[in-house]
Parts: structure tokens; C-alpha cells; sequence
């Protein structure tokens, strides 16, 4: 039977400046971050046969429709795609804005730690529908509703439990800086459905004990977030942050509820959803939030906010929000600020602001920022982000025609990832690759022992 060829989807392609191949690759990468193995192996073909009119199966649809809107900067829906309007089932978590915390975190936790469940739960690709934000009724009377919920066991909550609930956190948040969040993310998901969720349905002799218990369980939840989006684990993520903000916001935590939604605004800029990327980071410099903050943390959500306007292209913006951002760190003491942004300092901050400037076109600047995020790094227990640091330092650098320096930097990053197991290293050796490619040709021996060194460390151990 002859397919009609579709050419709304063929528009897009154009639009996106992709070949065939490049679109595959693209296709695989959104797939394998979402556990859709099937798509994994998605080749030149599949993209031509869709093109051609043969319609995509399975999960095939919404992977090519998260894959395109990425790279266009804008939702697209399937009917965008010229596929069906999708079926009833949709990906989007804004369900976990509504349903009871405890409920749907405890189901979460569990479908994480089992692993048949799990690769169900990370079937479904990260979705920017996902993003949008309740009323700001909702935001308001979260504090109140959450007073007033039943308690489902007869627990009283204690100071003491609180206190081991963060200093779990403050662990598991230590060993992510250093190792990366793919190690040691299920031992934290197991702590969190077993000591940290009960504790929502427990019993508060005061308010400000549930308002204390309910902060901490947030930023746990935050951290399991936080390491499935630095694994890889982006739907996974999406709907642990989205969680935590909720948590956060019945604390009545103005400071950690900025927090988290400034996490989930870096995801967003991440994926390439800047639009949506800019409404969490807008949120997440609202009065209560950025306003009640410690200084290193309006510092943080400062520069994310700067990253989320670089992604918009709004220059001037960018450059405003990266000076109020070094204005706040400036101001900042080693005593006022919570754990969770312990790790923010000059060298966080140089990463971020060099990110913001290589996204509006100042690459000569973004290097100067780049190289003083590297020289002033603790790099043992930031040896992940260093890694990510070095690696995109050297992308600036052969950007620039700079490629035996870039070389250089390249190797120290695969020097530094050692022991780190974290899906943006990886996504950094990738683009290594990628970044070598059309250059290989001009470096040499030196180029093809960096290529081949590179593909090693993505082969898979065993």
C-alpha cells in the first residue's frame, strides 16, 4: 500500500537543518535517555520511511516529537508532526501537582527501585508539557491545605527524624558532586521511600515540625531529581523535581521552592525548551523565593535565570542577570546559607556566567570564564562538574581555531571523569566526538589518539 509523504514532517527537518543521519542520531540520543530501547538503533531509514509516509509505532511518535521540539526551541504537538493527535495518556506530570505528595511519591519510589517497573517509568520521554505552573491560588494556599491533611499512620514526627533525613541528604548531595548521579542514586531512592516519605503521613505536635519535615523531605526528593537528570534519567527527573516543588511550596519554603524550580529550569535549558526554561526561572526569582533567599542562593537562581534568558537570546537580559548574580555571591558569608548551595562558589558561578556568555555568541569571553571556573575548583570534590567544565572549555577553544589547546583540555576532562559515573560526562564525550569531526583531518596523530580514547570510554563495560 503507497503512503502519502508526509510533509509537515519533512518542513521540520528542513527547519532544523538536520540530514537524515543527523536526525537519527538525535532521535537515539532523546531514546536512550528515555529508555526506549527499541528506538536505540533508529537509523537514516527510519527517518526516510516516516518521511515517506510510513507512520512511526509505538513510543517511535513522541521520542521524534520531543527530539524536534529540542532542536526548534518550541512545543510541537504530533499533529505538528503530521502523525494523529496523541491518545489519551499523556506524558506530562501535571497530575503531580494535584494528587495527594505522599501517594504519588511513594509510587514513584517504588516504580524507580523495581527494575521491570522501571524501565516502564523511563518509557516515556521528558515532555515540556510537563512544565507549566499551577495558578498562583494554588501556590498561596498550599501552606493551608497542607495543615489541614488527615495523617495516614499514628507516628509522631520528631526533631530527630528530621535531622537524619538531612543528613542523608547532605551525603548522597556530597558524593553527587564527586562521583556523579548515577552512582549511588538507587540507595538514595530506597532512603527516600523508606525514612523520608512515611514521614509526610506521620503526626506533628506543631506546625512548624510538619513545616520542618516537610522541607526536608523536599530536598531529598530535590536530590533524587537532581541525580536522575545528571544520569541521564530526564522523565525521571522531571517528575521527582516537579514533587519536590510541591512539597517545598506546603513548607510554605519560598528559598527551596526557588531551588528546585531553578533545577527544573536548568533541565529545561538543557533539553532545549528555553521559552519554558524562562517562565520556572522567572518563578523561581519571585519574591517569596529569590527575596527570602540566602545570598549564595539568589546568587544561584540568579545565574540560572541568566542561562534561561542566554537560551531566549534576550543579550541584555543575560548580561543583567550574570551581574546581580556575582553582586549576590559577593555579598555572601560561609555561615547564612543552607547545604543544598554549599557548593556554589566562585567557581559554580564562573561555569554558569560562561555558559550564559557562550550562548549569546561571546565565546572569547565565555573561555575567560571557563578557564576561571577550572583554576579555582576544589576538583576532588567537584570532579564531575569539573569534567563538564573542561569539556565545554574545550568546545569554546576549537570554536575559536584553537584546536591543540582544545585537545589538551579535552584529555584532562577524560582525565577527570575517572570514577565518575554521570550521563552529562557523557554527554560531554559525545561531543568531543562530535566536535572533532570536522577537524580530524587537521590534527594528527594527536586528534586520532583523543577520538580513540574518547570512544573507549563510551564503550560499554564488560
Amino acid at each position: 500500500m503507497a503512503h502519502e509523504r508526509n510533509i509537515a514532517l519533512a518542513a521540520l527537518m528542513r527547519e532544523a537543518g538536520w540530514s537524515q543521519p543527523q536526525a537519527a542520531a538525535a532521535v537515539a540520543r532523546v531514546a536512550a535517555e528515555s529508555g526506549v530501547r527499541e528506538l536505540k538503533a533508529v537509523s537514516r531509514s527510519h527517518i526516510a520511511m516516516w518521511i515517506q509516509g510510513t507512520r512511526p509505532s509505538g513510543q517511535a511518535p513522541h521520542i521524534l516529537r520531543e527530539t524536534l521540539s529540542r532542536r526548534l526551541g518550541r512545543q510541537l504537538s504530533l499533529t505538528d508532526l503530521g502523525l494523529k493527535v496523541e491518545p489519551v495518556g499523556s506524558t506530562d506530570s501535571s497530575s503531580d501537582w494535584s494528587v495527594d505528595p505522599l501517594t504519588v511519591l511513594a509510587e514513584l519510589g517504588s516504580d524507580d527501585l523495581d527494575m521491570h517497573r522501571r524501565k516502564l517509568l523511563t518509557t516515556a520521554a521528558y515532555s515540556a508539557a510537563g512544565l507549566a505552573l499551577p495558578a498562583t491560588s494554588w501556590w498561596a494556599a498550599a501552606p493551608a491545605t497542607a495543615a489541614t491533611r488527615r495523617p495516614s499512620s499514628s507516628r509522631s514526627v520528631t526533631p530527630a527524624d528530621i535531622d537524619d533525613v538531612r543528613d542523608l541528604t547532605a551525603y548522597y548531595s556530597a558524593r553527587d558532586q564527586k562521583r556523579g548521579g548515577a552512582t549511588g542514586r538507587k540507595a538514595l531512592a530506597s532512603h527516600l521511600l523508606d525514612e523520608a516519605v512515611p514521614l509526610l503521613g506521620g503526626r506533628f505536635r506543631t506546625d512548624q515540625l510538619r513545616r520542618d519535615t516537610y522541607s526536608a523531605v523536599a530536598e531529598m526528593t530535590y536530590l533524587a531529581g537532581w541525580m536522575a537528570f545528571d544520569a541521564g534519567e530526564h522523565r525521571t527527573a522531571q517528575r521527582y523535581l516537579t514533587i519536590a516543588a510541591r512539597i517545598a511550596a506546603e513548607a510554605g519554603d519560598g528559598p527551596l521552592t526557588g531551588h528546585v524550580l531553578r533545577a527544573l529550569a536548568h533541565q529545561a535549558v538543557d533539553l532545549g525548551h528555553p521559552r519554558r526554561a524562562l517562565d520556572l526561572a522567572d518563578a523561581s526569582m519571585s519574591c517569596d523565593r529569590y527575596g527570602q533567599a540566602s545570598h549564595r542562593e539568589k546568587a544561584l537562581l540568579a545565574i540560572v535565570h541568566a542561562r534561561a534568558l542566554a537560551a531566549g537570546g534576550d543579550r541584555s537580559g543575560t548580561m543583567a542577570a550574570i551581574n546581580r548574580a556575582e553582586r549576590d555571591l559577593a555579598r555572601a558569608d560561609t555561615t547564612e546559607a543552607p547545604t543544598r548551595v554549599g557548593f556554589f562558589q566562585e567557581a559554580s558561578l564562573a561555569h554558569e556566567t560562561a555558559c550564559a556568555l557562550r550562548d549569546i555568541g561571546q565565546s572569547r569571553d565565555a573561555e575567560i570564564h571557563f578557564k576561571r571556573s577550572v583554576a579555582t575548583r576544589r576538583r576532588q570534590q567537584f570532579a564531575r562538574t569539573h569534567s563538564v567544565t573542561l569539556g565545554y572549555l574545550g568546545a569554546v577553544q576549537v570554536q575559536r581555531g584553537n584546536l591543540d589547546e582544545a585537545c589538551a583540555t579535552w584529555n584532562d576532562a577524560l582525565d577527570a571523569m575517572t570514577g565518575v559515573q554521570s550521563g552529562r560526562t557523557r554527554d560531554v564525550i559525545v561531543r568531543i566526538q562530535r566536535d572533532l569531526s570536522p577537524v580530524r583531518h587537521r590534527g594528527g596523530r594527536h586528534v586520532a589518539e583523543l577520538d580513540r580514547r574518547a570512544r573507549g570510554l563510551l564503550r560499554p563495560a564488560g
